[in-house]
Formats: structure tokens, sequence, C-alpha cells
């Protein structure tokens, strides 16, 4: 008789076992060899199996709930501190990432000109075969630096680097650059980590620049942020436009683009002149901070009023009330923060501002992940010395963009000039340089250049669109990726059903194309279940030990010093030598960023809270809720111009243009309009997704912060008449 093992029977056990299942002929080997010793299950019965979403970098745990061999459910798993028990609406979606109809299940080679679309079915062996030759091609024609690399960060991510570094190549790309670097960098000059962890249990005053936890979802903080919310947390929002996040805070600024730093600085300038911040704090565990008040003197609120359009009074109000909540205040450093040429100054600002009211120890912690030590690595001889220089300009024109990052943005128009030499091949995993690189038609015109182009993904993304192979891989409930460090626990990513068609896991895909390149001793695990079962061997564990409750307790360690900054002083940077010596401001200063001509718009784009980035917009699920891809324009600058709601509109850029229909709403600044990214797809291979509205891609012109290398997104300015 078939014992079914409910989601509740999974709460009562909790940590020590979870239900697993044998589905339609399928067994997760491991899962059902566990679930029957421990008495769980019979053989043949449904239940929930835990995993791990990939619906975004968030990588929530999930339990997957499977009848008759199909997910039919997804939920949020407890025993995960990033989901604990939820998900959000693309984590519940997940299902439609392996039942999209539009899956790619074979390998693919292209047999028509670049960008038809037309391909032929082929084997694995073939495919990677071709993958192969056409690499070691170029590599001996032009060199291993003629190759390009590019991912997505994901967990598989550091076995891909094998095969960039195992294969001689400098040149990586990666979607940091288009997201966070400023924060990243700003955060490495100032504490010596790249992202410390935030405690909202502690939190009573916030602010938020930009970061629209409502929407830009990562299912714990925003949960942990509508819980101080509904305990009377006040939350000050940043933002030229009136997002949900707004909608949840106690005041909304609808500051003028580009003024961050203006209005930070201002604070600290408060703080200083007015003697609020933790002078004991800044004693014991900052550096430089005697340079901080003459730097600043001059930044009154008066003179940011001038600049950011928020009156002095409440940016004099905001600082006090900020010093008063003292620890219990945090001003959050956000995450997409590459939006302006300055924006490094912001994130320096915001990392000093916290400094000052020394909310160390309260709100603000060493980054989480002190764990990850405990897991075993794969054995593999060293990287060959690589001498070329990087088509980015890391580090030699950007010496503080950290090499495991680059700046994609660069890595494409180095390439596309040949500067310092010329591309010939780009090997993809994860991504979509179509729609992620701004100036859509510049990476359209190199992808016309190159000898070969590679693409690892599940589905006809508008890069495997213009590939000459695409390589499919298993979705993320179909295989196992390498384990995943949170905390005090390493979480595991498991099949839950049988993978469909052809897909492979990108340990599986990794490891033969590395042995066919000759880089086999990079790739050193037998399947993927041996990679696992390396990674826990210092624990004396196996897959076979974790596989019923998908996690690995670490064991007890020495625990970080809340007070331990891997920087030069060993103390809070203020002043950052590093910067001095790198001919950059080592305190924050004022940086007038570049601004709209005459009838011209500041270009915002965000997120939704149904889409991440460019991956989601094909998922059925998804689409079903989504609004029509409108551009935002206030109802002042749309009369001015005869506009009307709907109405379908011409957007120019200095590199684009589209066409789009027009909403007419007075939650954005006169100044600016707004676009969701996303949308626009070129691959006709999408469905649902094809022809859905525009590409911000189209538009965005290419600016590079000279200090992260983030990419100014907010910097590209345009006209809008009616089409």
């Amino acid at each position: 008789m078939t014992k079914l093992f409910s989601r509740r029977d999974f709460l009562k056990l909790g940590g020590s076992a979870a239900a697993a299942v044998t589905v339609g002929g399928f067994i997760p080997p491991l899962v059902a060899k566990a679930a029957v010793k421990a008495g769980l299950i019979d053989p043949d019965g449904d239940g929930y199996i835990p995993t791990m979403c990939e619906m975004c970098v968030w990588r929530c745990g999930v339990l997957a709930k499977v009848k008759d061999g199909r997910v039919v459910k997804l939920e949020g798993n407890p025993d995960h501190p990033n989901s604990t028990g939820k998900l959000c609406a693309r984590g519940q979606s997940g299902l439609m990432n392996t039942y999209d109809p539009d899956r790619v299940l074979t390998p693919l080679i292209r047999v028509g000109k670049r960008g038809e679309g037309k391909f032929r079915k082929a084997s694995w062996d073939e495919a990677l075969d071709l993958t192969a030759s056409k690499m070691l091609d170029i590599k001996q024609k032009y060199g291993p630096e003629a190759m390009m690399f590019s991912s997505t960060h994901n967990i598989s991510q550091p076995v891909f680097e094998n095969i960039l570094y195992g294969f001689g190549s400098p040149n990586y790309g990666t979607q940091r650059s288009l997201c966070f670097n400023a924060m990243i960098v700003a955060n490495i000059m100032t504490y010596g980590m790249e992202e410390p962890a935030r405690d909202y249990n502690n939190i009573k005053y916030l602010i938020l620049t930009g970061r629209n936890l409502t929407e830009a979802i990562s299912t714990s903080e925003t949960s942990a942020l509508m819980e101080i919310i509904s305990k009377g947390a006040k939350v000050i929002y940043i933002d030229p436009r009136y997002t949900k996040t707004a909608s949840k805070s106690t005041e909304w600024l609808p500051i003028k683009p580009g003024t961050d730093s203006a209005f930070h600085l201002a604070l600290i300038n408060v703080l200083i002149q007015e003697n609020l911040y933790n002078k004991s704090f800044v004693d014991s565990y900052t550096s430089g901070f005697e340079k901080l008040g003459t730097s600043v003197q001059d930044y009154t609120p008066a003179w940011a009023e001038k600049i950011t359009g928020i009156s002095a009074d409440t940016i004099t109000r905001i600082a006090r009330e900020f010093a008063a909540a003292g620890s219990n205040a945090l001003a959050h450093n956000g995450w997409r923060t590459s939006n302006f040429i300055n924006s490094f100054q912001t994130e320096r600002a915001i990392t000093i501002l916290n400094s000052l009211v020394g909310n160390w120890g309260s709100t603000l912690h060493p980054a989480a992940g002190e764990g990850a030590g405990g897991l075993g690595s794969i054995p593999q001889p060293a990287f060959p010395r690589i001498t070329a220089p990087r088509l980015d300009g890391v580090p030699w024109k950007f010496p503080f963009v950290p090499l495991k990052l680059g700046i994609f943005q660069e890595m494409r128009d180095g390439a596309l000039k040949g500067d310092p030499y010329e591309a010939h091949g780009w090997l993809i995993s994860r991504q979509n340089p179509v729609q992620d690189l701004p100036d859509r038609a510049k990476t359209l015109e190199l992808f016309g250049k190159l000898d070969f182009i590679a693409n690892i993904d599940i589905i006809m993304n508008d890069t495997s669109w213009f590939s000459d192979v695409v390589l499919p891989e298993a979705s993320y409930l179909e295989r196992y990726d390498p384990l995943n460090p949170v905390g005090d626990k390493a979480f595991l990513r498991q099949p839950v059903i049988e993978p469909q068609g052809e897909g492979k896991s990108a340990l599986w895909i990794f490891r033969e194309l590395g042995k066919r390149l000759g880089i086999g001793d990079y790739f050193q695990y037998q399947d993927e279940q041996d990679y696992i079962n390396q990674q826990l061997k210092p624990m004396g564990l196996t897959l076979d030990d974790i596989a019923t409750h998908g996690y690995a307790q670490f064991p007890a360690g020495e625990k970080k010093t809340e007070f331990d900054w891997a920087t030069p002083s060993e103390k809070i940077e203020i002043f950052s030598t590093t910067l001095e010596k790198g001919g950059f401001d080592p305190i924050p200063t004022w940086q007038e960023p570049a601004q709209p001509g005459e009838d011209q718009f500041y270009l915002l784009t965000g997120k939704v809270g149904q889409h991440t980035q460019f991956g989601t917009h094909n998922n059925k699920l998804l689409h079903k809720y989504e609004d029509t891809p409108r551009i935002w324009m206030h109802p002042d600058a749309a009369a001015k111009r005869s506009i009307k709601d709907w109405d379908l509109v011409e957007v120019t850029s200095e590199v684009g243009k589209i066409n789009l229909a027009v909403m007419v709403t007075p939650t954005i600044r006169p100044d600016c309009v707004y676009m969701t990214p996303g949308y626009g797809h070129l691959s006709k291979g999408l469905r649902t997704a094809y022809g859905e509205g525009a590409s911000d891609s189209v538009l965005h012109v290419t600016y590079t912060d000279p200090v992260s290398g983030g990419q100014a997104l907010s910097q590209t300015f345009v006209t809008v008449k009616k089409a």
C-alpha cells in the first residue's frame, strides 16, 4: 500500500527527515533510498521533496510536491533561511520553468544564417565535439584570449570558471557590472568585504535608496521589511518613482536622479556639525574621521536642497531622526546600484553614514556564509598562467574591480573595437547578452563578427537564437547542482522529477566539454553525486545522509568577531588609503552627473514583482498576471506633448529607438520616464514573450564608472513623442 507523505508530515518532522518520492518510474535514487530506509514512504509514494529555487539569485528553499511523475506545486521550505516557508510569485511559478512548451530539449546546431533561427537537432557528442573543436581552433589561431566567457551568478558558476581559466582566457563577463558593482567595490574599500549581513530584527529606522524590496523581491528580506513596518519602524524611501515600496514606507522622497550622493553627504554633514555621531564607535573602529568633517563641511542641507529637490528642513530632520535611532538605524546600500557615473560615491557615503551611528553588531554584521569553509573542494591542478590583458580593462584600466566580477559592457566594447585585440568566440552559460547589455545594436554587431557562439540554457533565449550551438541544460527541478552554503548550513539542489528530453546538468556539460578541450583534470568528479559527496566528505557525510531533509549542518566553528574588517587599517576606512593610492577621491565627494537636455527625460528602469531581469517573461503562469508593458510619464510632461494615456509613443535615445504605449501617471517625476526591462525579445522561439513590449537595452547608452566599473543605467536620456 502506498504511504502518502503530506506537507504537514514534513513540517512535523522538521530537519530530521523529509518526504521523498518515486515518480513515474523515476526514483531520485538517494532521496528514495533514504526515505524508504527511514520508513517514511513506500517506494511508489508521492509527496514532497526538498530542493532549491532558481527563479532568482536569492535561491530560496523549496518543497516540490510531486504527483504521478509531475511537479504540481512548489512551496517554501521552512528550514531554509531565505524562504522561511514562503515563496514569491516567481518561485511558485517555477514549475513552468520546467514545463515551458518552448523548452530546448535536445542539442541544436545552426543551419541557417545567424539570427534566422534555423537549427537542426544533434546528439550531445556531435554538439560538444563541434563546440570544443571550434574553441580549440580559435585558441590555435589567435590564442586562448580570443575566446570570451560569460555567466550569470549561479551555484555552478565556479565550475564554469574552470573552463575559462583552464582554457587560458582572461575574458570573463558577469551581470554584476550591470547591477551592483558600485555597492560591492564601495563595501570592499570601506569594510574589506563585499556585502555585510543586515539584521532587520534590530531596525527601527531605515533609509532605502532605490531598494524596491516589495517588487525586487528577496523573499526573507522583503518579509523582514514588512514585519518591521508592522511593528512601527520608520522607513524613508528615496526614488524618483512611486513604487510599491514607496506605498508601504513612512515617507517617499522623489529625489532628482543622480543626486543620491548629495542627499547622503548632507546627512553626514548634519551628524558631524551637530555632534550627533557615535563618538565612541568612531574613535575605536574607524580610520580617517578627522578628515571627513573638513571634506563635507560645505555639503549642507541648504546646498543639497538645490541639487536634490528635497527641502533642507526634511534633510535635517531625517539626519537627526537617523542619529537618534543610533545602532537601530540602517541606511540600506541597495542592490541595483549602478545607475550613474557617481553611484560609487553614493555607496561610499552610505557606508560612512552607517559607521557614524555605530550600527555594527546591531543592524549590520560580518558577511554571512562563514560555514562555507567546512565544505570539501574538488582536486585540480593549478591553472595556466594568463598573460594577455583583458578586453574589459580590468585591472589595467580599472584597478579596483574584482577579477571575478569584471565589466561586462566593457568586455563587449573591447571585443567590438578589437582593443587590445580581436575576439573570435564566446561561450555563454545562463546569460542573455542580447537583452542584458546596454546598446543592443552593439551586441548584435559583435555577434555578426564572431567566428563562433555557443549558449548553455534551458530555453531558446535571444542569445540562443543567434548562437551556432545550443546546449540544453536540465531545469533546476531536474538536476543536481553544487551545495549552496547559507549561514550554518549547506543546502542541496536535487532532481525531483526525471529530466525531460536530453537536458543535462551544468556539472555534466562542463565536465564533458572540459574533457574535449583537453582540460579534464579540472573536473575530477565521476558524476553530480560524486561532486556533492566530495563536498560533504570533511563533515563525514554523504548525499545519502542529507537527501531527505535537503541540507547539511556545519559543525560549530569559531564565530567571526563583529569588528573584523579586512582593510589596510583593519578598521572601517572612512578615508580610504587604497583609493588615494589609486588616484581616486579617498573620501566621498560630490560629482555633478550629466543631465538631460531640453525636451529630454531621464530613462528609469526597475523591477516588478512577477519577473526576474530578462529570464521569466516566457513563463505562462507569470504572463497571465502581468500588466501590459507601458512607459510611465507624468501628466504635466504628457500634456505638454499632447500625449494621452495609452497613446503609442516613439522613444528615442542617442543609440536607439522604440515604440511603446504610454501610461500617464502622477507617480513619477516630470523629468523622468520609466519602463520595465525584460521585454522586446528577438527570439521567435519564445512564443509567449515574443512581440511583447520593447527592450530598454535598445535605448541604453554605455557609460562605465571609472572606479567600480558599474554601467550607469539611468544616465541615458530620451525624447518622447507621439508615434
